[in-house]
């Protein structure tokens, strides 16, 4: 009997991503990162979900969680499971999520110089993922790679050569080929395209969501770039020091934000219809993830901060079916940020 347990829960069906009470501690020597801490996330099947935040906000834990590629040590998952497609991949077996990894959920990495092997083709490379997983020959593994090459835009008379020849723009194609190319239900994309200039960056995107209806494959987009996700997600999920914060649709998060440190990204963002405006950055910095506070991670750098927000625990509040909101300055009725909801 399969190691991996079944999520029974019929209103799940829909889901391709289900991960509950998600909390991921580094625990070192002298002490421990809390770098994830009690999260829920579900992706439904065809949507792309953006997840944002600052660096060490705990995007990338989330994501190497889903692979169950936390290192261990120092990484322990205290709590959570992580359903993809109804299956809990983190009580599977390490042959079980080498079957799972690349063909029922892939990643595309940040950075495509580090996820190409220098001294294989990029054929070899996009055909060993199809033949790991497909259990084809050698040549049919080879066609589909062409294929897949082809549908990242790359001729396949490219297919013999080698990572070094490529432009950086060209390799994350390589690198999202590899990802796509046994067409899984899940893919997971870490800051893709935060290497790139603005205009190979605008291609990679829109190819992205070109291959996603046609694979009809769901996306976690990962990213710190407000415009992406404008661009491209039909859902949002802002994390801050390790929690959600806030979530909803785009049009929730975007045209009515409730938690303030959603208006601080909002607001840091540069104004083009007026070039003389200043910028207003959010002051301070995100707590030691060693040493949390027991309220509001936030509070110490939020203009709206009252004594409760301090030492209280936060909770969740939800503004709709689609919109919830970590933020205890709601408690008080009459409380509401300051940036304007937009129509």
């Amino acid at each position: 009997m399969s190691e991996i347990t079944m999520n029974s829960n019929a209103r799940e069906d829909s889901l391709v991503l289900d991960i509950r009470n998600l909390t991921i501690h580094y625990v070192m020597e002298d002490a421990t990162v809390e770098a994830v801490n009690g999260i829920d996330i579900q992706l439904e099947k065809g949507k792309i979900l953006g997840i944002v935040g600052e660096t060490g906000a705990g995007k990338t834990s989330v994501c190497l969680s889903i692979l169950n590629l936390i290192p261990d040590p120092p990484g322990v998952i205290k709590s959570g499971e992580i359903y993809i497609n109804g299956k809990n991949i983190l009580t599977a077996s390490p042959k079980e999520m080498n079957r799972i990894r690349g063909k029922e959920v892939a990643m595309i990495f940040q950075d495509p110089m580090s996820s190409l092997n220098p001294v294989l083709t990029v054929g070899d490379q996009i055909a060993e993922a199809i033949k790991i997983h497909a259990h084809c020959s050698d040549h049919e593994a080879w066609d589909r790679a062409e294929k897949m090459l082809e549908m990242v835009g790359i001729p396949k008379e490219r297919m013999a050569e080698y990572p070094h020849q490529f432009s950086g723009g060209m390799k994350q194609r390589v690198v999202i080929a590899i990802a796509l190319s046994c067409s899984p239900a899940l893919l997971l994309a870490d800051e893709p395209t935060t290497a790139l200039d603005v205009t190979i960056q605008a291609q990679i995107l829109n190819m992205m969501e070109r291959l996603k209806g046609q694979l009809n494959t769901s996306m976690l987009f990962v990213t710190h770039d407000l415009g992406i996700v404008a661009e491209i997600c039909d859902e949002v999920a802002v994390m801050y020091a390790g929690r959600i914060i806030e979530r909803g649709t785009l049009v929730d998060v975007f045209n009515h934000t409730k938690h303030p440190y959603t208006e601080g990204l909002f607001n840091s963002l540069p104004n083009i219809e007026d070039r003389k405006s200043e910028l207003k950055p959010i002051p301070g910095l995100m707590p030691d993830p060693t040493k949390l506070p027991a309220g509001c991670a936030f509070a110490p750098r939020c203009p709206y901060a009252r004594p409760e927000c301090i030492d209280t625990p936060q909770t969740e509040r939800s503004f709709s079916d689609t919109h919830r909101v970590m933020c205890s300055a709601y408690n008080d009725p009459s409380f509401k940020i300051e940036r304007e909801e937009i129509d």
